[in-house]
């Protein structure tokens, strides 16, 4: 690498890559080490790649795989792992090298790897190199034509959190120690494996789904992937706090969506409808998918009859938004497709129920409505807000008097006569209105109004009344991610709100979040599923410790099930800071401090 002769260097290096598999000398790891961090460093860079860098790799592999007495060696058992990396390396940004990776013969030891014939750590690295060599048209069909890598990643992905956890976040005693020092690279311990361990069998699962959809965009593969077993898995399968910026299970369930063939084995999954409802409504970046997904579900004839009445309250709820990243009018879009399901309701097989026509209808003659404003005088607006804003504070002393059901028939009352252009008093109502349905017990219309909130919201899902709000409803369903997502969103927001009643004393979490978010983490925790199954974790009234090797002291230390009740709830009242409606004695109306028992 120092040879200042270039011509020297490449001869050399050109020899070193030809000669490496063959030898058995102890310190081999060191060079392939230091090629390793060179293609993290390099990827680009097209000099090994021309000298024969893949073929040494694909050798190396092989040897490994082949003659157990070389990998246990001196350290002979990490070259495997570093030579899966360097390909997939080397492979994830360039196509014209992943076609030379491809002549090289990488794909065959790479299955045997994806196989499992090592360990996790090299199905990690295999997997990964294989989806960006499925990623490019000239280099999928060679690997699409191994049949069995798509069947092995999806068990892969159905299993990989499971594998992880009993391999080796079960017994940290049994770890192996190349595990441990890949893993931290010898700067941590038992702890920081845990957690370093935690992040690759995420990676490990959505490198799988990535692989997966790789094969999903190609109709002819759907049959093998559209099964229930895997497709009800689905929307369970995220990147998790550690993983946060992959799309993963709603990813591949978009693109199988986005296909006719797709659409039926999904419409027809129990319980998956459901699911993308819950993920439409979710405040992370991958809403806008689980959108998607809902719409093209109804606009195909075959599926919209299975869909329509679950989906339909889900998305009138969302009907307000208008820009959601690249979607542009998502709104709009929404109710557009809504409305030709009614107009296409003389068909048997798209018909939905009386309660969505309904519900359709509505959210028709709201958007009627706001048409007919933009031609009202001025005046006649200001006394329609005037009215509203009287019903509102009749509901706010009511709720302070401890009728609830009053109260929320009042904000009901207070939406009807507010102009739909008046946003910011239409988000505080749908808040407050949401307020009262936690207290009466009714999770599900505390989530729509507070979805609907969180839409009509500039910017969109970052009202943090609302996302506390709907926090706390998902948690009385026992949906510890949603739940969980909202509530460390509400932290964000309150961290960097001029609400006195919201902004955090000297940047400490409230205490009622910080309950909240350490009770989901551990309902929603990676390996709980695997945990519960080894005997991790015995149910949910176990009192010791789901995470097993954590300190005390540690940040994902849990709290008691049973604390989260009225804490915080009091101190989510009305909020008319941006409110154009701003008045002394709204300001001090007890409504902001309700004395209320949940």
């Amino acid at each position: 690498m120092k040879e200042g002769n270039p011509s020297k260097r490449r001869a050399s290096i050109l020899k070193f890559f030809r000669e490496l598999p063959s030898q058995d000398d102890d310190g081999q790891v060191l060079p392939i080490s230091g090629l390793w961090n060179t293609a993290m460093a390099h990827p680009n860079d097209p000099e090994f790649i021309e000298l024969g860098i893949f073929e040494c790799m694909a050798a190396l592999i092989w040897k490994g795989l082949k003659n157990r007495r070389w990998l246990s060696h001196d350290q002979n058992i990490y070259i495997p792992y570093y030579a899966a990396h360097i390909i997939g390396s080397y492979t994830m940004n360039m196509e014209e090298f992943a076609e030379s990776a491809v002549h090289a013969g990488v794909i065959p030891p790479l299955v045997e790897l994806l196989r499992g014939r090592l360990t996790w750590v090299e199905q990690r690295v295999a997997v990964r190199a294989l989806g960006h060599l499925a990623t490019y048209p000239s280099t999928f069909p060679t690997v699409a034509s191994h049949a069995e890598i798509l069947e092995l990643s999806i068990q892969l992905a159905m299993s990989s959190l499971e594998i992880v956890y009993s391999h080796f976040y079960q017994y940290f005693d049994r770890r192996l120690s190349y595990h441990c020092d890949l893993l931290t690279r010898g700067m941590g311990g038992v702890e920081m494996e845990s957690r370093k361990a935690e992040e690759w069998a995420s990676q490990l699962q959505c490198w799988s789904l990535q692989l997966i959809n790789c094969f999903a965009f190609k109709p002819e593969f759907l049959p093998a992937i559209c099964k229930p077993e895997f497709l009800a898995k689905l929307p369970g399968m995220w990147g998790g706090l550690v993983n946060e910026n992959s799309p993963a299970g709603i990813g591949l369930l978009r693109t199988i969506c986005h296909h006719k063939l797709g659409r039926g084995p999904v419409a027809s999954c129990p319980g998956l409808i459901e699911a993308l409802c819950n993920i439409a409504r979710s405040s992370d970046d991958w809403q806008y998918m689980a959108i998607d997904c809902l719409l093209w579900l109804l606009q195909d004839p075959s599926t919209c009859h299975k869909v329509i009445d679950k989906a339909v309250p889900t998305l009138i709820d969302l009907a307000e938004i208008t820009n959601l990243g690249d979607h542009k009018k998502l709104g709009d879009s929404i109710v557009n497709v809504l409305q030709d399901c009614i107009q296409l309701q003389g068909t048997v097989r798209s018909s939905p129920s009386n309660r969505s026509k309904e519900q359709i209808e509505e959210l028709l003659n709201s958007r009627q409505r706001l048409k007919w404003e933009k031609n009202m005088l001025k005046e006649d607006l200001h006394i329609k807000q005037a009215a509203a804003l009287v019903v509102k504070l009749e509901g706010n002393s009511l709720f302070s008097a401890g009728n609830i059901s009053g109260a929320a028939s009042k904000y009901s009352e207070a939406l009807a006569l507010c102009p739909m252009r008046s946003k910011k008093e239409r988000v505080v109502l749908y808040s407050n209105r949401a307020q009262c349905h936690l207290l009466m017990q009714q999770p599900l219309a505390a989530i729509s109004d507070a979805t609907r909130a969180l839409c009509l919201h500039n910017p969109l899902n970052r009202h943090a009344k609302s996302l506390w709000r709907r926090a706390q409803a998902y948690d009385m369903l026992a949906l510890a991610k949603e739940s969980l997502l909202d509530a460390i969103l509400f932290i964000n927001e309150c961290s960097q709100s001029n609400d006195p009643d919201l902004s955090l004393r000297q940047n400490k979490v409230p205490d009622y979040a910080e309950r909240l978010v350490k009770k989901q983490m551990r309902a929603a925790w990676l390996f709980r599923e695997a945990a519960i199954k080894h005997g991790g974790v015995h149910g949910e009234g176990n009192s010791g410790n789901i995470y097993g090797h954590e300190t005390d002291d540690s940040e994902w230390e849990t709290a008691s099930e049973s604390d989260i009740g009225n804490d915080g709830r009091d101190e989510m009242g009305d909020e008319d800071d941006d409110s154009e409606w701003k008045n002394e004695d709204e300001r001090k109306d007890k409504y902001d401090k309700p004395p209320m028992k949940a």
